[in-house]
């Protein structure tokens, strides 16, 4: 079963599609590819499953500052062998840090992959939990976003200032 709901953000309102506990799509209102309900219109998310409102709550959580809350969630992102590949080496992208598109082809195995890794980092239907916004180009540029530019770096700058080093104090 899906479930649907939306979450305010400091970035706008942002839906979530959650299929049996696990994230299968979330964008921000104007971003969004498919018609889906309009935060006015949505049914009360209290109702949702304790898997789904689990999902919603991680979300909400790296909103409010816990910028490793989304690490746990399991996503299902609909997506060919070598996308999926992309976005599982996305995910090990520490919060705060970044890596080019050319790190994620090595990562992936396939080095002189790096377009083709911009192609499925575009494409990326689970943003929030495939942080596709801490991908970069190989000279440190921010490249593109699909939320846009000033998403990506208050994505960027939220994480530099709540991410938890190893010792556990804030850096």
């Amino acid at each position: 079963m899906t479930e649907h709901c939306w979450i305010d953000t400091p970035l706008g309102a942002m839906h979530l599609s959650i299929s049996d506990g696990a994230l299968r799509e979330a964008g921000f209102v104007e971003t969004w590819a498919r018609p889906v309900l309009q935060p006015d219109d949505q049914a009360d998310t209290d109702a949702l499953s304790d898997d789904a409102a689990g999902v919603r709550d991680a979300v909400d959580a790296y909103f409010n500052g816990d910028v490793d809350a989304l690490d746990q969630i399991a996503i299902a992102p609909q997506g060919t062998p070598f996308q999926r590949a992309v976005w599982d080496a996305i995910r090990d992208v520490p919060a705060g840090q970044t890596a080019s598109y050319q790190e994620i082809a090595q990562a992936i195995g396939k080095p002189a992959a790096y377009r083709a890794v911009g192609t499925a980092t575009g494409r990326n239907p689970v943003g929030i939990a495939v942080p596709c916004h801490r991908i970069v180009r190989s000279d440190g540029g921010l490249g593109g976003y699909g939320g846009g530019i000033e998403r990506k770096v208050w994505f960027l700058d939220h994480e530099q200032r709540h991410r938890q080093p190893q010792n556990g104090h804030k850096a």
